[in-house]
C-alpha cells in the first residue's frame, strides 16, 4: 500500500501546500477530504506562484487525478474562479473530479457566519466568514445541499426554497438582516451547477479502487491539528476535521487506508485568528518571525500571530494523528536569532502541565517553560544535506525530535521545492 496522508501539526498555516507540492509531482492520486475555501496553499513551482483553496495541489501535475471528497465543504462560486483561474495559467482540469456527496456552501450560508460572528462581539471566534461552519451545521442537521443535489434542477430548487424560508426568518428576525432572494439565487447557482456537472462523481468507489491497485495516493491536509472539532482549542477551531481520522470520513476510506502519516510542522508557531496561544511573542523576536517568514494569511491575508515552537503541541499532534514522521518548515527564518526557545511544557498555579489541556480556561492560564538553545547566523537557504546546517541547526532539529517524540524526515529552508532537506532516519 502507497498512501500518504500529510496534516497540520499545529494551527494550519505550516507550509503544507510546498510538501503537498513535491509529494504530489509522483502521485497518481491527491486527495482533499475536509474544510472548505477558508483553507489555501501557496505553491511556488517554477517561476509561477498558485494560490489553492478548494483543489487538490496535484492539480499541477497532468498525471495525477485530483479529488476532492465528501467531506468537503464546496462553494460552487469560489471553485470555478480557482478552476478558471487554473485554466488561464494553462493547468488543465481533466483530471479534477468532485465527489457528489460534498455539501455545497450557499449564501445564507456567508450570511450566517457573518451575522453570527458580528452578534459574538468580543466573544467572536475569527472566522473566514465564508460560510464554512454554517454549511457544516446544516450538514449535521441533515437540511444540507449537497453536489448531487444542485445538479438536478428540480431537487436543488425544492430543498433551495425550503431553506430559505427557514433562513430568511432567521436572518430578519433574530439578526435584523435583509431576506435573500430565491429567484436570483437559483438561477445563479444553476448556471455554476451546469458547469461543475461533469466533474462530479462517487469518488470514493475510484479511490477505493486505486488503493487496492497500489496507485500512489496523497491525502492532502487543509488547517491544523489544534483547529479539529473535537481535539483543537475548543471552540476557536474550525468545522471539520483536519487530522488523519478526518480523510477516512472525508475520502470515504477505511482506517487500514492509510499507510504513512507525515505532520507538518514549523519551526515555531503561529495562528490566525482569536484563541490561547501559550507561546506568543509580542516583542522584536515575534517582528522578525512575522516578517521574515512573511506570516499573512493565503484566504484572509491577516498577518498571523507568531511565537517560539511548542513541543506540548507537537506531542499531542503526534499522538491525535498517528504520525509516522515530522517535516519541519522556515528553519531558514531562524537565522540571525542569537537564541533560540521550545516550549517543553507549561506551569499553571505551580503546578506542571505536560499534556495539551482538553480545558481551553486551563490553557489560558498556562505559562509555557522553555529551554534555550544556540542560534546560528550562516545562510542556509542553499543547504541541501543535514550535515549540511550549521552545528546549531541540526541541535534544534534533533531537540524537536527528542520533544516531540517523531523523527524528522524533512526540512525546509526556502519557499521554493527545491529548498528541501531530506533527513535520513538514523539508527
Amino acid at each position: 500500500m502507497n498512501t500518504t496522508a500529510l496534516v497540520g501539526a499545529q494551527w494550519g498555516d505550516e507550509g503544507k501546500g510546498k510538501i503537498i507540492d513535491i509529494l504530489a509531482e509522483k502521485a497518481d492520486y491527491v486527495v482533499r477530504a475536509t474544510g472548505g475555501s477558508n483553507a489555501g496553499h501557496t505553491v511556488v513551482n517554477g517561476d509561477k506562484t498558485y494560490k489553492l483553496h478548494l483543489i487538490p495541489s496535484g492539480i499541477l501535475y497532468p498525471g495525477t487525478v485530483n479529488i476532492i471528497g465528501n467531506g468537503v465543504v464546496i462553494d460552487p462560486k469560489v471553485v470555478l474562479e480557482e478552476m478558471d483561474s487554473l485554466v488561464a495559467l494553462g493547468v488543465s482540469l481533466d483530471k479534477l473530479l468532485i465527489d457528489l456527496r460534498a455539501h455545497v456552501v450557499l449564501p445564507y450560508h456567508k450570511v450566517f457566519d457573518e451575522l453570527a460572528e458580528k452578534a459574538k462581539g468580543d466573544n467572536a471566534i475569527g472566522t473566514t466568514k465564508r460560510g464554512i461552519g454554517p454549511c457544516y451545521a446544516d450538514k449535521c442537521d441533515r437540511i444540507g445541499i449537497r453536489m448531487i443535489d444542485l445538479i438536478d434542477p428540480d431537487v436543488f430548487a425544492t430543498k433551495l426554497r425550503a431553506n430559505l424560508e427557514l433562513k430568511n426568518k432567521i436572518i430578519t428576525a433574530v439578526y435584523g438582516g435583509k431576506a435573500l432572494d430565491f429567484d436570483s439565487m437559483y438561477k445563479e447557482y444553476c448556471g455554476y451547477a451546469k458547469r461543475l456537472a461533469k466533474y462530479t462523481v462517487d469518488t470514493g468507489v475510484i479511490l477505493y479502487d486505486a488503493i487496492k491497485a497500489n496507485k500512489r495516493v496523497i491525502f492532502e491536509g487543509a488547517q491544523g491539528t489544534l483547529l479539529d472539532l473535537d481535539s483543537g482549542t475548543y471552540p476557536f477551531v474550525t468545522s471539520s476535521h483536519p487530522i488523519t481520522g478526518g480523510f477516512c470520513a472525508g475520502a470515504g476510506v477505511g482506517p487500514t487506508a492509510i499507510k504513512e502519516c507525515l505532520g507538518i510542522a514549523k519551526s515555531y508557531t503561529t495562528r490566525v485568528g482569536a484563541g490561547p496561544f501559550p507561546t506568543e511573542l509580542d516583542d522584536e523576536v515575534g517582528k522578525h518571525l512575522l516578517n521574515v517568514g512573511h506570516e499573512f494569511g493565503t484566504t484572509t491575508g491577516r498577518a498571523r500571530r507568531c511565537g517560539w515552537l511548542d513541543a506540548v503541541i507537537l506531542r499531542l499532534a503526534v499522538r491525535i494523528n498517528g504520525l509516522t514522521s515530522l517535516a519541519i518548515n522556515k528553519l531558514d527564518t531562524l537565522t540571525g536569532l542569537k537564541k533560540l526557545k521550545i516550549a517543553t511544557h507549561y506551569v499553571r498555579n505551580g503546578e506542571v502541565v505536560k499534556d495539551f489541556p482538553a480545558d481551553i480556561s486551563i490553557l489560558e492560564g498556562c505559562k509555557p517553560v522553555y529551554i534555550e538553545l544556540d542560534g546560528w547566523d550562516e545562510d542556509i537557504t542553499a543547504c541541501r544535506t543535514f550535515d549540511a546546517l550549521p552545528a546549531a541547526a541540526k541541535a534544534y532539529i534533533r531537540k524537536i525530535e527528542e520533544l516531540a517524540g517523531c523523527r524528522v524526515s524533512m526540512i525546509g529552508v526556502g519557499a521554493d521545492r527545491d529548498q528541501n532537506i531530506y533527513k535520513p532516519e538514523t539508527k
